[in-house]
């Protein structure tokens, strides 16, 4: 190393190379780094360069995607974006929507990370593929997360619960990283043909990239097209279900107003017989007070004949 170099920017240098290697390698390729700094007197270098911790295979393949697959990270990092503007902005629109295309772009994308595990030779596991697609969640949704995947150098993969800058900053090699992005393949692979010792990850063929690409997305297509036809099948049961209610409904409805005519027709008959005892009762009134008159006369006329009698008694 030159007197003239700044040890920050030989470190990052050699930071970036070493997570743009293999799994395999990177052992041997860091250590031979050290080594090497070592040698040419730098030991302060060599100590920091020695202590890098190996990554992830998921923290490997998502810095891979930051490598080989640069406009669709940036396609995954702006919708992340654009989804915290709209929480922000309580835009419940607008977030409905960009959910919906966050979980689309993050399963594709995921699913170009096993491909391009493959086809750099690293079969991933279905705990993997998850925890590849949790971390590209987790920098969507918060900005230091989306620090540590731009830098191209996670150890560890990311969760969306429980993020902060704490500890995204732990998930990465260096604190210093999350300043930093990831440079283009071609200018690593540039810088590393300038040092031995260290072999990067070479880029993958355009037309196997190509032809990858459209069976991802052909993969991608019929996921939603089963998950499409998963969900019709719930809501034509569900719609099922509500058809069923609505007959039943409908039904006890047309019980009740049969019951509500019923009751009318009672009503108008005992209304009916009502008035007819009204009738009666005046007319049983008039004749009770007829005969309640008849009584009064008779009885005046008895008093009147008693009176008579003791009189002529006398």
């Amino acid at each position: 190393m030159s007197k003239d170099t700044d040890p920050e920017e030989t470190f990052a240098a050699i930071a970036e190379e070493l997570y743009g290697v293999s799994p395999a390698e990177f052992t041997d390729a860091r250590n031979g780094y050290a080594k090497e700094l070592k040698a040419a007197g730098d030991k302060e270098l060599s100590d920091r360069v020695k202590v890098l911790k190996k990554p992830s295979v998921a923290a490997w393949v998502v810095n891979m995607l930051v490598r080989h697959n640069a406009e669709e990270m940036t396609q995954v990092l702006d919708l992340g974006a654009s989804l915290r503007a709209a929480q922000a902005d309580l835009d419940g629109d607008a977030l409905r929507e960009l959910t919906k295309q966050r979980r689309q772009l993050v399963a594709a994308v995921a699913g170009k990370g096993r491909v391009l595990a493959k086809e750099l030779g690293q079969k991933l596991s279905e705990s993997v593929q998850r925890q590849v697609e949790d971390t590209l969640h987790a920098a969507m949704i918060d900005t230091d997360a989306e620090a540590a995947v731009r830098s191209g150098m996670l150890v560890d993969p990311l969760t969306p619960s429980g993020i902060g800058s704490v500890k995204a900053a732990s998930a990465v090699a260096d604190h210093t990283a999350m300043g930093r992005s990831a440079r283009p393949l071609s200018e690593v692979t540039s810088s590393a043909a300038q040092r031995p010792n260290l072999t990067v990850v070479p880029e993958i063929d355009p037309e196997e990239r190509e032809r990858e690409r459209r069976r991802e997305e052909r993969t991608a297509a019929k996921q939603e097209l089963r998950t499409a036809q998963a969900d019709l099948k719930v809501a034509q049961k569900e719609l099922k279900q509500r058809d069923k209610r609505v007959s039943d409904l409908e039904a006890a409805a047309l019980q009740v107003n049969g019951e509500i005519d019923e009751l009318k027709r009672r009503l108008d008959e005992l209304d009916a017989r009502l008035e007819r005892l009204d009738d009666q009762l005046g007319t049983a009134t008039e004749e009770r007070d007829d005969a309640a008159e008849d009584v009064a006369e008779a009885q005046s006329a008895v008093e009147e004949a008693q009176a008579e009698v003791d009189r002529l008694a006398d």
